[in-house]
């Protein structure tokens, strides 16, 4: 299942569906220096919200959900989120 994104133009966590992702203000700045948080995204299986860095926004590295109950893994490629593939 591929899911398009949703972006959101400013943060109002109650509109937070599936898949939508709101580009945090501060993006680039907190987090780790090589990597830094870019974005809130709410999880394509379960809309759990986890903060995503800038290596993840572009696709370069896998997300995994942060919720307990979902075990979720996806890439982020272009507009789409892509389910990860059990190797």
């Amino acid at each position: 299942m591929i899911v398009e994104i949703n972006y959101l133009p400013q943060w109002i966590p109650e509109q937070m569906g599936p898949g939508t992702v709101f580009v945090l203000d501060n993006a680039g700045e907190s987090g780790d220096e090589g990597d830094p948080y870019w974005a809130v995204l709410a999880c394509p299986s379960c809309a759990t919200l986890g903060l995503i860095t800038r290596k993840q926004m572009a696709g370069i590295v896998p997300i995994i959900c942060g919720s307990e109950l979902c075990s979720a893994q996806f890439h982020i490629h272009g507009d789409d989120i892509i389910p990860r593939l059990a190797s």
